[in-house]
């Protein structure tokens, strides 16, 4: 077994969140400062929505590539550069955006703060919820492969 089923899992889930909050911060958005607020708010959304993807992303494609596991130099070499691109990313979206007159800070810096919080939480519920095996070569009950050979 793999934990790509609980990657999915919270992948979906994250983007069904950020949906929620692109509908709630666009109406907060919007009575806070009218289309700048909601244009804030669906960018913070977007960003937030391209991290969870590029986080999940990258530990299936790492999951994929390393023979070895979660203790190759290949998995921890694709996460680590996921996790670089996507501070070098948000660096500059925020440098970008900062003086722009259709972005009002406030309204976007909220809608990120929701949005990792969220986003935290889903990964939480995913990977509680998920069937994982502590350990791996592990026959579990009811598997395809776990036929009674001793007969």
């Amino acid at each position: 077994m793999s934990a790509a089923p609980a990657l999915k899992k919270a992948l979906v889930y994250g983007l069904v969140l950020a949906g929620v909050i692109a509908v709630v911060g666009g109406v907060v958005g919007g009575f806070i400062d009218g289309w700048v607020g909601v244009t804030s708010a669906l960018i913070g959304t977007a960003m937030s929505a391209v991290f969870v993807a590029i986080t999940a992303g990258s530990i299936l494609l790492a999951g994929r590539t390393s023979k070895t596991g979660m203790l190759s130099p290949a998995f921890f070499g694709i996460v680590m550069g996921a996790w670089l691109v996507k501070f070098i990313v948000f660096l500059v979206l925020v440098f970008v955006l900062r003086d722009q007159p259709f972005v009002n800070p406030a309204v976007l810096f909220w809608t990120i703060v929701v949005a990792v919080i969220g986003s935290l939480a889903v990964d939480l519920i995913a990977v509680s919820r998920a069937r994982v095996p502590y350990v791996s070569d592990v026959r579990m009950p009811g598997d395809p492969d776990s036929r009674d050979r001793s007969a």
